[in-house]
């Protein structure tokens, strides 16, 4: 009897789900590290060079990718190191950084008004107005964020670490737009613009978490849950989730992108003991609705804007934290 194999679609998704249950177990670990007691900036930093450095070997060994490299001009590798410094050095450092004062499921919520920024940042700048479905969405993620913070218990909010955390919203947003624009360089690979980017940024974020932090004191328990978030949840989840990407679609992507705020939501429940009310959990579920809605009305306007004008080149999906 023949044995039924998945399609190429399902195993695609299937493929993709399991990458967002690493990444948002990525939160989980980096809470029981900070819990460790290891600095976050250098722990960030520590992350992301040893995950460009899992990388190196296969952009060098490629004469492809080695020949694209040698393509890039100033401007490009200008360009490239913006991303870096903007999505690892500030991106990635601040969600850290914040996740050392505030509980995972709330640092998810605000990681995840990003396109809410992008958004506005296109009305503001690009006269760029959002369709109903979007203001949908907005009004959905609103009424979400105001559920989880109101009322406002000033005694359990970290102000700081809450500052951090919409910092990090900020230069996500800026990073959205960098990646879109560095994705246009010829010749260069979702893999190369990763690469560059990821060891500029990487290297500048450990040099300053050494600066301000120290190394702290890393024992071999610290070096393998280093290891297991740089190897397995960023070099490998990276390449696999490009490898979903050849058959999804950008609206499945994102969608399916979306299911990391709930699961870390749970996660966050089971190992690290972070309680949620019943009105947080709907303020997260409106939240989650409401990002889906904008990505599914912003893909389909992008979907028939291509189709009438030259097209556009994929952006790549730089790894989730």
């Amino acid at each position: 009897m023949a044995r039924l194999k998945p399609s190429p679609q399902v195993l695609a998704v299937l493929q993709a789900v399991f990458v967002t249950i690493l990444w948002a177990s990525s939160w989980v670990l980096i809470k029981l590290g900070l819990r460790a007691s290891l600095p976050a900036l250098t722990f960030a930093g520590l992350r992301y060079v040893l995950a460009f450095l899992c990388l190196m070997p296969f952009v060098l060994i490629n004469p492809t990718h080695r020949a694209a490299l040698r393509a890039l001009t100033r401007a490009d590798w200008g360009r490239l190191a913006l991303l870096g410094i903007v999505y690892y050095t500030l991106t990635q450092g601040s969600q850290f950084l914040s996740l050392a004062y505030l509980p995972a499921a709330m640092v998810s919520l605000l990681l995840n008004l990003t396109p809410l920024v992008v958004g506005l940042f296109g009305i503001v700048l690009l006269q760029e107005h959002p369709s109903l479905g979007q203001w949908i969405g907005i009004a959905l993620t609103i009424i979400g964020v105001m559920l989880y913070f109101f009322p406002v218990n000033a005694a359990e909010l970290h102000i700081f670490g809450l500052l951090v955390a919409l910092g990090g919203v900020l230069s996500n947003a800026a990073s959205s737009v960098l990646g879109r624009q560095a994705n246009r360089l010829a010749n260069s690979s979702p893999l190369i613009i990763t690469f560059i980017s990821m060891g500029i940024g990487s290297i500048l974020l450990l040099a300053t978490g050494i600066t301000i932090q120290g190394f702290g004191a890393l024992d071999l328990q610290s070096w393998l849950l280093i290891a297991w978030l740089a190897i397995v949840n960023t070099a490998f989840a990276f390449t696999l989730w490009n490898h979903t990407l050849r058959t999804l679609s950008a609206v499945e992507s994102s969608v399916i992108n979306s299911l990391m705020m709930p699961q870390i939501a749970v996660l966050a429940f089971v190992f690290l003991g972070e309680t949620l009310t019943g009105k947080e959990i709907i303020g997260l579920l409106l939240v989650s609705v409401g990002v889906i809605v904008v990505q599914l009305q912003k893909r389909g306007s992008e979907s028939q804007e291509q189709s009438s004008t030259r097209p556009l080149p994929k952006q790549p999906k730089s790894p989730a934290p």
